[in-house]
């Protein structure tokens, strides 16, 4: 149907950009930080702990998360494209967007020696701290409207779930601490600058 046509080509051209930016962005890098202080902690037993912490439940979380896209894709009907579908289009752009631009802008920020130390306050990002990451939780709406769309109204636990993720646990969060610690600029730009929804920026205190 056309509705999965659209889905699968939708995910392929987002999974292809950020793939792709991931591996650019990486290509040369040490390990994350996070794992080599797994690593350092856990020292013999990392494989077996990291098989469970890391793998397996990335695994679980991916199946659970991924439910609106095989309720998108199995589903029969409608065979044609709704209005709802319509919508999940435009939230699905808009959040892709948002990613890439977030992305492309921080790339290039990053890119000039003067910037370093210094906060991107310029761009998507004087209007949010974190672009890409609202980007990323917009796709996941996006998805789920094209489930609800075939009927998946019950998946609208996977946008949420990851939405809390991205606040809360692997995002937002965890960011924001080590920015917060590293860059004194970074608290002024909490001041003025929504954490996540795009928002037109406070005075400065």
């Amino acid at each position: 149907t056309a509705r999965k046509l659209l889905v699968v080509s939708l995910v392929t051209v987002w999974g292809l950009r950020l793939g792709a930016h991931i591996l650019w962005r990486n290509w040369g890098s040490p390990e994350d930080y996070r794992y080599r202080a797994m690593r350092e902690r856990h020292g013999s037993r990392f494989p077996w702990i990291s098989l469970f912490t890391v793998f397996l439940l990335q695994a679980g979380i991916l199946w659970a998360v991924s439910q609106p896209l095989l309720v998108a894709q199995r589903a029969a009907s409608p065979a044609g494209l709704t209005p709802l579908d319509g919508l999940a289009l435009a939230v699905f752009a808009v959040g892709l967007a948002f990613e890439s631009v977030g992305d492309w802008q921080l790339a290039r920020f990053k890119s000039d020696p003067a910037n370093r130390g210094k906060v991107l306050d310029s761009g998507l990002w004087r209007y949010t701290r974190h672009p890409n990451y609202f980007g990323d939780a917009m796709v996941w709406w996006g998805l789920f409207l094209f489930a609800l769309a075939a009927g998946g109204w019950w998946t609208v636990y996977s946008p949420i779930v990851m939405t809390v993720l991205l606040l809360k646990v692997s995002g937002v969060a965890l960011l924001e601490k080590s920015l917060a610690d590293t860059k004194p600029q970074y608290r002024d730009y909490v001041e003025r600058t929504s954490a996540f929804v795009p928002w037109i920026p406070k005075r400065p205190s």
